[in-house]
Parts: structure tokens; sequence; C-alpha cells
């Protein structure tokens, strides 16, 4: 099993490609820490290094965010995890553990601007963000402001260029096509 790594535009994380599906075509879940990995035998494995901060799972990638150390040290460990995990043919993901909530939304707006406003984010700025090692998901749009709230995980949390490209890129995009859109926010 050849597993290829990645550089991502944030310095802490980096991007591991098995070469077979992760999570499958739409799938994305994210471990924000050891305690949110219940449910999955990889993450647990990646959080027993002392290093590993973030794990986050995408259709064919798998991204791991240091939270120090040095990415010399620590690629070897992380290579050795992913690659055992897959040679063992083990399930991603158990049955137990709380699912993550998706559907807590913020603000309130018209029905039909937030549907134009979920495919922009799901055709256009997801894929890109994947090749990136991260994902964003739609967390609400307030009509009165003109605010659309979004929720960055994997490489994107806590990236040092996720303000420009929530300003410059996602906000810049929506309000050319969707003029009631005034700023995007993270939440």
């Amino acid at each position: 099993m050849f597993i290829q790594t990645e550089t991502t535009p944030n310095p802490a994380t980096l991007k591991f490609l098995p070469g077979r599906e992760v999570m499958g075509e739409n799938g994305v879940v994210d471990f924000p820490d050891r305690e949110s990995a219940a449910r999955s035998t990889l993450a647990q494995a990646l959080f027993e290094l002392p290093e590993v901060a973030r794990v986050f799972f995408g259709s064919d990638f798998i991204s791991v965010t240091k939270g120090s150390g040095d990415w010399r040290n620590l690629k070897a460990p992380i290579l050795g995890a992913i690659m055992d995990h897959f040679t063992r043919g083990e399930p991603l993901m158990t049955a137990y553990g709380a699912e993550e909530s998706e559907a807590e939304t913020v603000g309130e707006g018209d029905p039909e601007i937030v549907e134009q406003i979920k495919e922009l984010i799901d055709t256009r700025v997801r894929p890109a963000v994947a090749g990136d090692g991260g994902d964003i998901i739609f967390k609400g749009f307030d009509g009165g402001s003109g605010t659309v709230f979004l929720h960055l995980r994997g490489s994107c949390a806590g990236c040092p260029s996720s303000t420009l490209t929530l300003k410059n890129g996602i906000e810049n995009m929506l309000r050319h096509y969707i003029p009631e859109v005034s700023a995007v926010e993270a939440v």
C-alpha cells in the first residue's frame, strides 16, 4: 500500500491519500479532539500520537493537524497508523458514538436564497476546500444583515489563510451571484 502526502494551506495540517475511498462520495467526518474519536478506530489510533490535535476524514483523504512537533518526526507514525488500519481491513467507523450534528443553523432567511447559497457552497466551495484537506458547512443565513454563517472543518479550521479564503474567495463569489449576501462569517 502506497500512501501519498500533500501539504495544505494550513502549515499545521498534512493531507494523507491512501489511494482508496475513505468516507465515500459526499461523506466527511471531523474529529476536533481525542474525545470525539470514539466512533473510529483509525481516529483513535492517530490521536494516540501525542502531537496529533485534529483528524478529518474526507471522501478519499485523511487530514491530520498537529498541535506541536515537527512533521519530519510525526509523518512516519501517522503513515504507519493509516497503513496498519487499512491492511487489517477494519471498518473506518463503528456503530456506537454520538454522531455530529450539522442540522443546527444560525439566523433566518428567504428559503429560496438559502437554497441558492447551499448550492453554490456544495458545487463550488466544498470541492475546492476538499482539495486542501478541509470542508466548509453552511450553518445559516441572516436575511436582515445579509450575513452567511459557515463552519470550517479539517485543515480549514485554524488555518492562517481561512479568513482570506472566507472574505476574498467565498464572500466575493456569493455576493457576485446572490446580491442579498453582504458578508460571510465563520462560526
